[in-house]
Formats: C-alpha cells, structure tokens, sequence
C-alpha cells in the first residue's frame, strides 16, 4: 500500500446536503485520508489526467492553470463528467477506466468549454456518501496522488439545448488550439453512444440534444 504523502495548500471540500453540492474549504492536513471511503487514485491516471487536460485548458479563451483548477473522481463504473464552475470538475472512475486518451480528451473539452462559456449547471451525487472531494490539478503530478473518490452517480442538470451545442462547438475550437482535430471530439461522442454511456444523466452524457444529432452539427462544421 502507498504511504500517505502531505498535500501542500488547500484542499477544497464539497458535501452533499439532499443530494446537492455545496462548498466548502479546510486547510492543513488532509484527514479525509483516513476516511475508509477514501482511497487514492493510480498515480498513472493522475498523470494522464494533468497531462490531457493542461493543454487544454491553455487553450481557453480565458486560460487557466492548473493552479487554478479542481478536479475530483467519483467512484461508479459510470462514464461521466462534468463542470460544477470556478475551475472545478469532476470525472468518474469509469470514465478514466474505459476511455482512450482521446477520447477522455474530447470529453474533458467539452466540459472544459461549458466553464469558458459561463455555463455551470446543478450538481447531484446519487449514492451513500457525503463528502466528496476535490483536489488541485497540479498536485496530482508528480505529488500524492491523492484524490477522494467516493460511490455515488453524478447527475448534472441545468445545460439548455444551445448550451450542449455551443459547448460541443467551443470544445472543438479548444482542441484545435492545442493541436487536435474536430475529430477527437466527435469521436468521444460515437463512443459514449457505442457504449451505452448516452442515456442520461446531464454532463457530458445529456441526451437533449441527442448524440447523433451532436455528431451531425460538429460534422457541419469547417
């Protein structure tokens, strides 16, 4: 088993009440260590996750660091990601078990893009937990590792028919700034339809528009 290593800084807290996530902060030690719902994620996909999505978020009309940006990992074999606003997103651990860097990359752009367009939709955690936890992107490489997953299905609602397309839109002007094609973005899409994966649930899983209609309207495009 890994020894715990400190995180420096502040890690941020957000606690479901009735299933809504609400914010909080705590500094210092990082007790949700000792939490036996917590454990810590491969340090390999800390790694992939600082490197997929640092470039990208480069590439934002208004650029972000990975000093600024939150990111948590919710423990269901559900694919699944979403943007809570501020800097803040949250991935699933199916979602970084399943998915290629490509398309993990396309997904990450789509919701790095809802944050660059001011979109923030209403989070919900379905599940038996209660504190989820979110830590800065740069500490995950090459720091501790440490994140706090816990069980529970992320559900994100609030994103309007033109939000879904402009931040499918966005996303690929994101991509392209960085060095890759529209192509990464439709095919994560073809994949989460291959895989069952869009069926509902909000984030990048919303099915208004539907995903072929998504896949059409990025086809369209220059």
């Amino acid at each position: 088993m890994k020894s715990h290593l400190p995180l420096a800084g502040l890690i941020f807290y957000m606690t479901v009440v009735g299933c809504v996530v609400s914010g909080g902060t705590a500094t210092g030690r990082d007790d949700s260590l000792d939490d036996p719902n917590v454990r810590r994620i491969d340090r390999r996909e800390a790694q992939r996750l600082y490197s997929i999505m640092t470039p990208l978020l480069g590439a934002m009309d208004r650029p972000k660091s990975p000093k600024e940006v939150k990111i948590g990992v919710i423990d269901t074999p559900d694919i699944n990601a979403a943007n809570a606003g501020g800097g803040v997103f949250y991935v699933t651990s199916g979602l970084l078990q399943k998915a290629s860097d490509d398309q993990l990359r396309g997904v990450l752009a789509h919701e790095i893009a809802h944050e660059d367009l001011g979109h923030v939709a209403k989070l919900e955690l379905l599940g038996t937990g209660v504190n989820l936890g979110v830590v800065l992107l740069e500490q995950l490489f090459p720091g501790s590792s440490a994140l706090t997953p816990i069980a529970g299905n992320l559900i994100t609602r609030g994103y309007s028919r033109s939000e879904e397309f402009a931040a499918d839109r966005h996303g690929v002007e994101i991509l392209r700034r960085a060095g890759y094609s529209k192509q990464v973005m439709i095919d994560a899409l073809d994949w989460i339809s291959r895989t069952g994966g869009g069926t509902g649930g909000g984030g990048f899983l919303s099915t208004h528009p539907a995903t072929a209609e998504r896949i059409q309207e990025l086809r369209r495009m220059a």
